[in-house]
């Protein structure tokens, strides 16, 4: 069953829908990025190795973007979830939260912090707000496709595409996001049946 909304609930829709993608490029990519970059060159290792965990786990919302091009269902469920990885990997570890915490103040854990907190509050509010889409992530594609309730959360990725992937036809993107999700599941899966078990809510594993 087709959802029609009236012309200024889906303005509306499309705005917020626009808003938050460029949040989360701002919350997901470029801060962090250039927190990463900043880590390194202070040699901050706690903050480091904080960072490169955050990437590992956020990879997830790049094969959310991938599965969105392609109008995939999943893509739904993945970007919720995404949310809440990232969410739960800026505050898991129990090491490198006390040695970032035993940091002297600088301006670079300051700023991390503000941005680990600033990140945090973005991805519940997000989660919240996404939780009436997950819907979407049970439709056929071409419902997918024709509800406005759904398709207007493609557009943002349609458009990365149209300037990174041009030519690439939306199989092959949707393929490259499915192996990815598959690789990411696989990887998740070890860890929480295999080295969670092995070394708890350390980093390290000391």
């Amino acid at each position: 069953m087709l959802i029609v909304l009236p012309l200024a609930i889906t303005s509306g829709l499309e705005t917020l829908v626009w808003m938050d993608y460029r949040l989360a490029v701002l919350f997901t990519i470029v801060v962090p990025l250039f927190l990463l970059i900043w880590a390194f060159v202070k040699k901050s290792e706690p903050i480091q190795h904080l960072l490169i965990i955050y990437w590992r786990v956020a990879s997830l919302f790049a094969i959310t973007v991938y599965l969105m091009i392609a109008a995939v269902p999943i893509g739904f469920l993945t970007l919720l979830i995404s949310g809440f990885l990232i969410t739960v990997t800026l505050w898991f570890w129990v090491d490198l939260n006390e040695e970032i915490r035993e940091l002297r103040n600088s301006p670079l854990k300051a700023s991390f912090t503000s941005w680990r907190w600033a990140a945090t509050i973005y991805n519940l509010i997000g989660i919240i707000s996404q939780i009436p889409f997950i819907v979407c992530a049970f439709k056929s594609r071409n419902d997918l496709l024709n509800e406005p309730f759904c398709n207007v959360w493609l557009d943002p990725p349609w458009l990365f595409k149209q300037i990174i992937h041009p030519d690439w036809p939306q199989e092959f993107i949707g393929f490259l996001g499915f192996s990815g999700l598959v690789i990411y599941t696989i990887f998740l899966c070890y860890f929480v049946l295999v080295k969670l078990q092995r070394q708890g809510r350390s980093a390290t594993g000391n």
